[in-house]
């Protein structure tokens, strides 16, 4: 029956209901996608029957799928990482299968069921995981790097165990008639298009943008996908597959991110519909008849894979606490997972109710693994003796170099802000020490005697070894609003009047950093357009001294210290240097003089001090008012002269 409108709107209103629900608690979208099609499927609340039609479209979600998959496979790429894709992935992918299978064939099953079985759970969610280690910034870590590598070698897996399932429920010789032709038909649509491919892919492609039609671009893309896509159907052979070689060829032409861009809208919108109509196929009875073998394959899916995992890339010479995070971060089944059991049900190489439990069981481990990695730092502590060892000594290397630095800078992260803040600093003579994550941009810094350590600056341990409490300033450098709340929650715990500046790329979440005590927060897409706006006012002809007032108001307007504060549009700075103006920040202890007090009352107007900014818990920092009543532990950021300001902190603490 097809989809009605009614129908279609509740299951977006659901959808959209549930995804924002999942997103607020940081959990991935699509486990909000399938507890929409568990709660309003078939088997649950009956909102929705099952649909013939939609699941029609929602297998094209898959389809987009492995084309963008198809995107991210290079030559280039596979061989950066071929010891870790085609060694530790391979050795991943066939060690699961093998002991999957041995476990269904010891309980009575064909060796069929437990290949299907095998290459489903030998699967890990390559959309969840990524998405995960970037938002903990790990994606350049040694576990990230084991990580992404082997979900690279499982979503190449996927294509062999698409074109086999479909004929591994027929019967001996016409299975092996069958897969033998599979093989010859791979091999000729592959030489055909690899080779035919690429001499005709950027020409027309180049023919196309030539166009300058963003719409016509798009359609082209959508023709030459489903096009390719559709060749391989007819060859006896998947979607999918198509897909996959579709992606492949564009790769290799300079549209690949172009082309990214412009399709994720269709893949995720589709996919979404693939993971709803999943859910919508979980059968409550059947789980509450065989919930004791859900748990059970829970049970080997989630601490059998951990430990599979970790043991392979213990083997391939990782440390153990790398190798117990790289297996905490793919213990989870993955969305291939449900296309392959859903390709094993339809081929009937198992029954229905074995299929639901599997399902349910990858569900389950998926719900499992953001709490899981959450966690992961502690479990690794516990787990691996040697990694205690190992952070002791990283702390120790951080707090030796940070011992004899007094009144530097800390800069989270050194990427390309972090080491143009460097030079600048240098060239005030101002000591910093920075904090990044990424191993061999730290090498390559310190070999060039750069004050540069490997660490997390969201953990409380790294901060302190860098010389948090000794510190004038820290500077956050990436535009991550996730770490930079972390960082700002340790630093408001250990030294609340340290003045922290925050990145941003927009100004969405500038409330959120400053209401969490960023002294300032700068947003890439403001100071972009300012010296957009800059460079083009000049080139019409407007004088430089319109231009820089002009810049000059935008900015006393965003920024809120620096309102006031320039003095002349162009004056030698460095004359009378030691009297200019300078901020100063204020922390007010219990028990200090100006607590409980109005601000008009503290007499700064004497010492020509100005209060610019106060900064208090959970509250956006504002320019007090004269009645403004000032509490413990508020800072106050103050504008004065060094002599002046000195005066204002002592009549802050201690009275007049």
């Amino acid at each position: 029956m097809p989809v009605h409108l009614s129908s279609l709107l509740l299951l977006l209103a659901a959808a959209v209901i549930t995804v924002v629900l999942c997103r607020s608690v940081k959990l991935p979208a699509m486990l909000g996608y399938l507890l929409v099609g568990m709660l309003i499927g078939p088997h649950a609340l009956g909102l929705i029957a099952s649909s013939d039609e939609a699941t029609h479209l929602a297998e094209f979600g898959v389809v987009f799928l492995m084309f963008t998959l198809g995107l991210e496979f290079n030559l280039a790429k596979l061989n950066a990482m071929r010891r870790v894709v085609f060694g530790l992935g391979a050795s991943q992918v066939a060690v699961t299968a093998l002991l999957v299978c041995a476990a269904a064939l010891l309980t009575g099953h064909d060796w069929k069921v437990g290949l299907a079985l095998g290459g489903a759970l030998a699967m890990s969610s390559t959309a969840m995981v990524s998405k995960l280690l970037s938002e903990r910034n790990e994606l350049n870590a040694a576990h990230g790097q084991n990580a992404i590598g082997i979900l690279l070698f499982q979503d190449l897996a996927v294509v062999p165990f698409l074109i086999m399932l479909p004929v591994l429920g027929r019967s001996g010789e016409e299975m092996a008639w069958a897969l033998g032709l599979a093989a010859v038909k791979i091999i000729c649509v592959l030489v055909l298009l690899l080779n035919l491919g690429p001499r005709m892919m950027r020409p027309w492609f180049n023919l196309v943008a030539k166009q300058h039609s963003s719409e016509l671009f798009m359609l082209n893309l959508l023709l030459v996908t489903l096009g390719i896509a559709w060749l391989t159907d007819l060859a006896g052979l998947s979607l999918a597959l198509g897909a996959f070689l579709a992606g492949m060829l564009i790769a290799e032409t300079e549209y690949r991110y172009q082309v990214e861009d412009d399709i994720r809208p269709f893949r995720d919108l589709l996919l979404g519909l693939f993971f709803v109509t999943v859910g919508m196929n979980l059968n409550f009875a059947t789980l509450a008849a065989y919930w004791w073998l859900v748990l059970l394959v829970l049970l080997f899916l989630l601490p059998g894979k951990i430990l599979i995992i970790s043991g392979l890339a213990r083997a391939f010479g990782n440390s153990p606490g790398n190798s117990l995070r790289t297996g905490f971060a793919l213990g989870q089944g993955g969305e291939f997972a449900f296309v392959l059991l859903t390709l094993a049900a339809g081929a009937g190489l198992m029954p229905s109710a074995l299929h639901q439990v599997m399902v349910a069981s990858v569900v389950l481990s998926m719900l499992a693994t953001p709490f899981l990695l959450q966690h992961s730092d502690k479990l690794v502590l516990r787990l691996a003796a040697s990694e205690w060892m190992n952070l002791a000594a990283n702390l120790h290397q951080i707090a030796v170099r940070t011992m004899e630095t007094q009144g530097h800078v800390v800069l989270c992260g050194y990427g390309r802000s972090g080491q143009s803040l460097a030079r600048i600093l240098n060239e005030e003579n101002i000591p910093f020490f920075a904090l990044d994550l990424d191993p061999e941009k730290v090498r390559e810094a310190g070999a060039a005697g750069e004050s540069v350590m490997f660490g997390d600056a969201a953990k409380r341990e790294v901060l302190m070894a860098a010389g948090l409490m000794r510190a004038r300033a820290l500077v956050v450098t990436y535009a991550d609003t996730h770490s930079a709340l972390k960082i700002l929650e340790l630093v408001h715990q250990l030294r609340p009047e340290l003045p922290v500046i925050v990145r941003t790329f927009d100004d969405s979440d500038i409330d959120r950093l400053k209401a969490s005590g960023a002294a300032e927060v700068v947003a890439e897409v403001l100071e972009g357009s300012l010296m957009l706006a800059s460079h083009t006012l000049m080139m019409l002809g407007v004088p430089l001294n319109r231009v820089l007032k002009r810049i000059r108001n935008v900015r006393e307007a965003r920024y809120q210290m620096f309102r006031g504060f320039f003095r002349g549009i162009i004056e030698d700075v460095e004359e009378g240097e030691r009297t200019q103006p300078r901020l100063h920040s204020v922390l007010l202890v219990p028990g200090a003089a100006a607590v409980g007090r109005p601000v008009g009352e503290l007499g700064f107007a004497a010492l020509n001090v100005e209060v610019r900014s106060l900064r208090r818990k959970n509250m956006r920092p504002t320019q007090p008012s004269t009645d403004f009543t000032l509490l413990a532990g508020d800072i106050l950021v103050l504008l004065g002269e060094p002599e002046n300001l000195a005066a204002a902190e002592r009549l802050l603490l201690q009275g007049p």
